[in-house]
């Protein structure tokens, strides 16, 4: 036990120390390091299966299986990721990026086992307290006393308390419930109720209701997972690790789905993170001795696009109060934390249900009310049928602020804002846009409200905007209007988003090349600029789209199919986007760059589409 003590302390040190220079996901798996111990030290792994919800919390567990060496690449282009994965290592049983998704997907492998025969297999899913308010998680709940299986999920509740605090009589339920001693005769006296055909299945369900409803009455509270027949042991302290380890020996070859719900501290062991963890959950670099944070300023640059928002929202709030703002968990993030301190009544943090956010901001917009949804793109996705089903269908004035759309950097694979505008622009009775610049993102804003009816979407990048001088006089701006940003003769190039500026750089850069290559900037995906559209076809032969999107479906796409709808079938269009792949995890600046739609990759390809005119190539 002293050694496992020692692993932990170690562990700790060596995530401190590493992400104090190379920025990761830090007081989730701080909080996490003697339940990773325990595992591993109980579970022969990777035979008995660990499924971790969301990766935050895996530090630990990838430096425990192979990956220390490796470590200081985490999420850095060609490095190891941030979040579990499959193909990075046979420890990683399931990827690991959205939340809510270990229960259903631990109940896949624990159903498997029993099919396949490997009734020797454990299972365990480990999912935090936050992503208990995905509806994913409840439905897999519902569905775990419903098949066979030996499934054990830990409840990993480091910020909210689903039980009251532990007390004497709880510890001691804890200590009775859990013990093997106990265990052993519980199952004795099921084994002889059955042989005497006095227990089956339905009278078993009965007796475990009534087991659950008489422990409620003696300590005076209850909970959920006993309400669905799932063995509920907890609370316990989740740093106490002789305790862990005593705990989940008892309760391992337990038959039947089981859940120990254990309490940890988000940063434990280092104490700056421990008082902020929402700062320390990403915190960046920081001086690991002073817990001083190193993030660079940004005085005299532009603001980042999510602040722009958050800024705008709060302004426009303050002079109509039928505003409202909507966000799944990430207040800060979405930079709806600004009008939350302005108007904490009119802002609604619904936890990590990015669906239910949906739903609830079309039944706000159904009487009267004017819900600004904010959403991460990727995380949008889990919302798809309550956009078709519960927003356009009915037409309802619902904003849908689609933050961190494109390529987001070192989260990866699961986070690229890559499909937005493809599983979008096929919906009816929606307006997409994508901002330019900043003055464009609150003009926008300020259309969807006062120039417009129904639902809305506006999608904006992660990081850091054009404009230092950001604050503009809003206004209403045509829908569906793009605009010339520069004439030219050989080329047109078409941008939609502020990948638009990169591309305005690229352009420039093309006139050392003698290419002279005009610029429009779309601001609309639907409905197109057909006006505009048209233009281009009839007075240039070679166009290039340009967007920070999938270059499988969307704006592209939708151009290529106008000129083919509309008979311009004898024009040269390349398509710049985001490659038919999942694209890795690394600094945007590297992502750009192998997707080739930074500066050099843009004038590359004008460089080689005017060669193809000339017929050099």
């Amino acid at each position: 036990m002293d050694q496992l003590i020692a692993v932990c302390n170690e562990l700790r040190e060596f995530i401190i120390d590493h992400l104090s220079h190379n920025p990761g996901h830090f007081a989730s798996s701080l909080g996490t390091v003697e339940l990773t111990v325990a595992l591993h030290y109980l579970y022969n792994t990777p035979y008995d299966k660990l499924v971790w919800d969301v990766g935050h919390q895996a530090y630990s567990h990838k430096i425990l299986t192979g990956r220390r060496d490796q470590f200081h690449t985490n999420r850095k282009f060609g490095g190891i990721s941030g979040f579990t994965n499959p193909e990075e290592s046979e420890y990683d049983t399931f990827i690991a990026g959205h939340a809510s998704t270990s229960i259903s997907a631990a109940l896949g492998m624990a159903v498997a086992a029993n099919l396949n025969d490997t009734l020797d297999r454990h299972v365990v899913a480990i999912i935090g307290d936050g992503a208990m308010t995905g509806g994913l998680a409840f439905e897999g709940l519902n569905n775990v006393s419903s098949q066979p299986n030996n499934l054990l999920i830990i409840l990993n509740d480091n910020d909210m308390s689903i039980d009251a605090n532990v007390g004497g009589i709880k510890e001691y339920l804890v200590k009775m419930t859990s013990s093997s001693l106990y265990n052993r005769m519980r199952y004795g006296v099921y084994k002889q109720f059955k042989r005497r055909n006095i227990l089956n299945d339905n009278r078993k369900n009965f007796i475990l209701r009534f087991n659950n409803s008489l422990k409620s009455l003696i300590i005076r509270q209850q909970n959920i997972f006993e309400g669905l027949n799932i063995r509920y042991f907890g609370i316990v302290d989740g740093h106490d690790l002789p305790s862990l380890i005593r705990i989940l020996g008892n309760i391992q070859n337990m038959k039947g789905p089981k859940l120990l719900h254990i309490r940890t501290v988000k940063g434990k062991g280092y104490k700056p993170a421990e008082d902020a963890a929402t700062i320390w959950h990403a915190p960046g670099l920081f001086d690991k001795k002073t817990g001083k944070r190193l993030n660079k300023s940004s005085n005299g640059q532009p603001p980042r696009y999510q602040d722009v928002f958050g800024h705008t929202l709060t302004e426009m709030a303050a002079v109509n109060e039928k505003i409202v703002g909507v966000t799944p968990a990430m207040p800060t993030g979405s930079s709806m934390i600004h009008m939350m301190k302005e108007f904490p009544k009119r802002v609604f943090d619904v936890g990590i249900a990015e669906a239910h956010a949906v739903t609830f901001s079309a039944g706000m917009a159904k009487e009267g009310l004017i819900p600004f949804c904010a959403i991460y793109s990727s995380f949008m996705q889990r919302a798809y049928d309550q956009v078709i089903h519960d927003v356009a269908l009915q037409k309802l004035k619902v904003i849908l602020c689609l933050d961190r759309a494109g390529l987001v950097g070192e989260d990866g694979a699961t986070h690229h804002g890559a499909f937005d505008l493809a599983y979008l622009r096929f919906i009816p009775n929606l307006i997409i846009s994508a901002p330019y610049n900043e003055h464009d993102l609150r003009n926008l804003m300020y259309t969807a409200v006062y120039g417009n009816s129904g639902p809305f979407v506006i999608r904006y990048p992660r990081g850091q905007g054009e404009l230092v001088e950001w604050k503009n006089e809003m206004k209403i701006i045509p829908i569906g209007k793009g605009r010339k940003l520069r004439d030219g003769k050989d080329i047109a190039l078409l941008s939609i988003g502020s990948i638009g500026n990169t591309g305005a750089s690229a352009i420039e850069k093309a006139k050392e090349y003698g290419l002279n290559v005009a610029h429009y900037d779309l601001l609309f995906l639907k409905p197109l600029d057909e006006e505009l559209l048209k233009e281009v076809a009839e007075n240039y032969q070679t166009i290039v789209t340009l967007e920070n999107g999938s270059i499988e479906g969307g704006m592209g796409s939708a151009v290529i199919e106008f000129f083919a709808d509309n008979g311009y079938n004898n024009l040269n269009i390349h398509r710049l986007g985001i490659k038919d792949e999942f694209i890795s995890h690394g600094s945007t600046k590297d992502l750009l760059r192998y997707c080739e739609l930074d500066e050099e990759g843009i004038l590359k390809l004008l460089i080689k589409v005017q060669k193809l005119n000339e017929g050099e190539i």
